[in-house]
């Protein structure tokens, strides 16, 4: 891991995510997580305040140790345990059906393989259980996604692996996945850094 991505990128995500839309999505989504809950991608641990009385244990998986520390200084007071996974998401350290709920905020995006990050999601997922998620990918807008795959390279290489271009649903649907609930909208923002998908998946 270089210098800009073990110390700047860090604090660069935390800012950037720590804005009014993005509390209005963890403000809809988060509350409805329950029971044994894996959060993929806890970055700095902004969707932590967010977690209602249903929660009984979070597993945080997160792979950057200064992002770990940041969310773990968040931990504080909750009324959970918070167990912090340094794995990637292709590779989830927990049993099959094991978690009641699964949630991924600005995740996908950046996950070198998605589809198998997917796929250890509804490993570790129980058959009753659900994928909670807000994420942003490629817009419906033909020259919106002109400039989304114009600017994925530059953006790829700054944001630390962030994709503009990844379709969400499509990915979500194509990894053992049923779309209980799908949103999709223009948040405030640049249009190609900003189209977002929200909403609940079952196992299919």
């Amino acid at each position: 891991m270089n210098f800009y991505d073990r110390w700047v990128l860090p604090w660069l995500i935390e800012l950037c995510m720590r804005n009014k839309e993005a509390r209005r999505y963890r403000e809809l989504m988060i509350p409805l997580a329950s029971g044994r809950v894996l959060e993929v991608g806890v970055g700095s641990g902004l969707n932590l305040p967010f977690y209602g009385a249903g929660v009984r244990h979070l597993y945080a998986l997160e792979p950057s140790p200064e992002l770990r520390k940041m969310a773990g200084r968040r931990t504080k007071g909750k009324r959970f345990t918070v167990e912090f996974l340094d794995r990637s998401a292709e590779d989830i350290p927990l049993d099959r059906a094991s978690v009641d709920t699964v949630v991924t905020t600005w995740t996908l995006c950046t996950i070198p393989d998605a589809v198998r990050a997917l796929e250890e999601i509804r490993r570790v997922l129980k058959p009753a259980g659900v994928l909670l998620f807000v994420e942003h990918g490629l817009a419906p807008d033909p020259g919106v996604r002109a400039w989304q795959r114009r600017l994925n390279p530059l953006w790829n290489r700054i944001g630390g692996g962030c994709n503009l271009d990844r379709k969400i649903d499509a990915l979500i649907a194509g990894s053992g996945f049923r779309l209980a609930e799908l949103e999709t909208e223009y948040a405030k923002g640049l249009k190609p850094l900003s189209f977002t998908y929200s909403g609940r998946a079952v196992p299919a």
